[in-house]
């Protein structure tokens, strides 16, 4: 029985961790924000002590800092690390595009215009949050189609620091820059033309981490 429950809590604490992190990507919780164990634990109907799990492992991961007596807060990711990630970024998403265009069939690019297509009325309507969903959408899509479980997994594992929401909270970001970006990328996967679609990712993630360097506060350089 106690194992029962032991393995009961756990299961509880990864739901639980799954929905700050849903409420992360949506952007509920901006930069540095803190995150009340109480509060979250009266929204999700359940204890503290799973919630306390949860905070935990997103510490863990990376994406909480929890300090004594303060409690939690959203982990303001540094230039330096959003620019690695951007670079690590690049190679998953080129890797699977090469897995991924090939067997790709209409209905998966369509529903990757789709995804570009609510990127662009998401922009016209000045929704930086409704932009981000869709390119997460898009990228996401894009590494599922790959069918490789191991790529998919590190790949999410990367995706708070890089969801583009992150970047749109820096002053002077532009939702319909970031929304046009995705443009050559499709155009290349409605081609079916795979080396174009890995050239058009590249590029794509240099200019976002070109634009990043630029818009990033300097303070959050830590060690350069």
């Amino acid at each position: 029985m106690a194992t029962a429950r032991a393995l009961s809590r756990s299961v509880l604490g990864e739901q639980v961790k799954d929905r700050i992190l849903e409420g992360i990507l949506r952007g509920d919780y901006p930069p540095n924000a803190r995150i009340v164990e109480t509060q979250v634990a009266r929204e999700l109907n359940t204890s503290q002590a799973p919630v306390r799990e949860a905070l935990r492992a997103l510490e863990a991961l990376g994406f909480v800092e929890i300090t004594p007596f303060k409690g939690a807060r959203l982990r303001r990711p540094t230039r330096r690390e959003i620019l690695e990630a951007y670079a690590v970024r690049s190679a998953l998403e080129s890797l699977g595009a090469r897995s991924a265009v090939p067997g790709m069939t209409q209905a998966g690019i369509d529903e990757l215009a789709g995804y570009c297509e609510a990127m662009h009325a998401a922009a016209e309507a000045g929704d930086g949050h409704g932009v981000a969903e869709a390119d997460a959408r898009f990228h996401g899509r894009l590494l599922e189609m790959a069918d490789n479980r191991t790529l998919d997994k590190v790949w999410r594992s990367l995706e708070p620091f890089l969801r583009t929401y992150i970047t749109l909270v820096v002053p002077g970001a532009d939702p319909r820059w970031s929304a046009e970006l995705h443009a050559p990328i499709l155009a290349a996967v409605k081609r079916r033309d795979t080396e174009a679609v890995v050239a058009a990712l590249e590029r794509h993630f240099v200019e976002a981490s070109a634009n990043m360097a630029r818009r990033w506060p300097d303070g959050d350089l830590r060690g350069g």
